[in-house]
């Protein structure tokens, strides 16, 4: 059975940081192509970054430059560092296997003054 936990989330400043983890169980992260996905209040569920197997990485276009996908292959974690935030990076942030389409239970980022 696939599990995947996120955390990291939490309020901060414009400008902020944040690192968020997805520790996965019934998969091994370095197998697989993980992601990052965000959902916003009343929006559709986004694409934020991928990793593959192979380190290949993508980003969508608005995180480029601030934020930094990367895994623990010793951890089972994939992680997602969220630097220079913005209000509009406020959303719930889910992870995601891609070849299992499993998906965690998300974990809350707000940026706010």
């Amino acid at each position: 059975q696939v599990q995947l936990v996120e955390s990291g989330g939490g309020l901060v400043q414009p400008g902020g940081s944040l690192r968020l983890s997805c520790a996965a169980s019934g998969i091994s992260v370095s197998s697989n192509t993980m992601g990052w996905y965000r959902q916003a209040p009343g929006e559709q569920r986004e694409f934020v970054a991928f990793i593959s197997s192979g380190r290949n990485i993508n980003y969508a276009d608005s995180v480029k430059g601030r934020f930094t996908i990367s895994r623990d292959n010793a951890e089972n974690t994939v992680y997602l560092q969220m630097n220079n935030l913005k209000a509009e990076d406020t959303a719930v942030y889910y992870c995601n296997c891609l070849r299992t389409a499993s998906w965690g239970q998300g974990t809350q980022v707000t940026v706010s003054s």
